[in-house]
């Protein structure tokens, strides 16, 4: 499984690269045996012009991997290629994971309609399977309706019904084998949508590491001169009251509620029960909120809330509290128990 928001980025970038007059691939992580800084199905661009966004290695093979990158550039050719990472003798780099690795590389031609209908998709939000062959590089993607870009005549009906199950249940991208060839399915979801409610000072740091780790925020506050691309460049923009918002154009949607102010919260609260919401988070203490409940006529178990919100860090400046914050909607979004990775054989597991 990977996030509309990374396939998003790393497609705005190889249109940056275009724009400069060069040529883009696509690196995609295919393959992991062992320990891996990331995991099967994520993806980083590189261009001609040594420009590069996203990482798989966190820095250690990347300028390794950009060799191989102009070179399946060069033959206009994808390639694949694979290390060991527990060859420090050939590495010397005393890498601390010691998995195998296997990269698929992808020469995206500006020309190429596939390319182009694929990013039409992403932009539009939706969620897909992407099927890759290795090592050819034929692809297919198949879209929440069931409909195809790409020949889907070269890609045997086993794999397809695949990418169609997995499409909502995929946790890491996997390959399977089918007619004497690999094939690797690569369920693409939508970024969650989180609402931070309030443009206060605070939410600054919340809203900007929110949509670092893949979730799609919007600010929701009326003040032009708080709810603004300058504050928050990496989110949207609701300038709207609460009473003026219908819930059912923001359902499905995660809360953190931060207004400072307890008539806004109580308002904004009252529309986050309403939109049928996957998580709402509210700042301040469990006896504001059940105030703030008791005014609206309801209690905790109307819906999912969090209050405090936050994990217990010892938070106390905006970015701790932020981080406090954005860690617990993390653990939430990845059914995960916080707790310390001192002694966890399996990070990913």
């Amino acid at each position: 499984m990977s996030r509309l928001q990374e396939m998003k980025d790393v497609l705005r970038n190889i249109r940056l690269a275009w724009n400069r007059n060069q040529k883009a691939a696509i690196v995609i992580q295919i393959g992991v045996k062992g320990s891996a800084y990331r995991l099967p199905g994520t993806k980083m661009m590189m261009a001609s012009d040594g420009q590069m966004f996203g990482t798989i290695s966190g820095g250690c093979l990347e300028s390794d991997l950009y060799g191989w990158a102009e070179k399946a550039m060069e033959m206009n050719s994808p390639l694949t290629h694979k290390y060991d990472l527990s060859e420090n003798e050939i590495w010397g780099l005393g890498i601390g994971c010691k998995g195998n690795l296997e990269m698929l590389i992808l020469p995206v031609d500006r020309n190429d309609e596939f390319w182009v209908k694929t990013d039409q998709v992403v932009q539009k939000g939706q969620h897909f399977t992407l099927v890759l062959e290795i090592p050819t590089g034929n692809r297919l993607l198949v879209d929440k309706d069931g409909h195809f870009i790409g020949n889907h005549e070269s890609v045997p009906l086993e794999v397809i019904e695949k990418a169609k199950t997995v499409m909502d249940t995929q946790t890491r991208a996997e390959i399977v084998a089918c007619d004497g060839s690999r094939y690797l399915i690569d369920a693409v979801k939508h970024s969650e949508h989180l609402i931070v409610a309030g443009a206060g000072k605070d939410a600054v740091p919340v809203a900007d590491l929110a949509a670092k780790v893949g979730f799609s925020v919007t600010v929701l506050d009326s003040r032009e001169d708080f709810n603004n691309s300058r504050l928050f460049p990496l989110a949207s923009h609701l300038k709207k009251s609460p009473e003026e918002i219908d819930p059912n154009d923001v359902t499905d949607s995660w809360w953190v509620i931060m207004n400072h102010n307890q008539a806004l919260d109580e308002k904004t609260l009252q529309l986050a029960l309403k939109s049928d919401p996957r998580y709402i988070g509210v700042l301040g203490p469990i006896s504001r909120t059940e105030e703030m409940l008791i005014n609206i006529g309801q209690n905790f178990s109307s819906g999912p809330i969090r209050s405090p919100l936050g994990l217990d860090i010892g938070a106390e400046t905006m970015e701790e509290v932020s981080l406090s914050i954005v860690s617990e909607l993390m653990t939430v979004r990845n059914g995960r128990n916080p707790r310390p990775l001192h002694g966890k054989v399996k990070i990913h597991a």
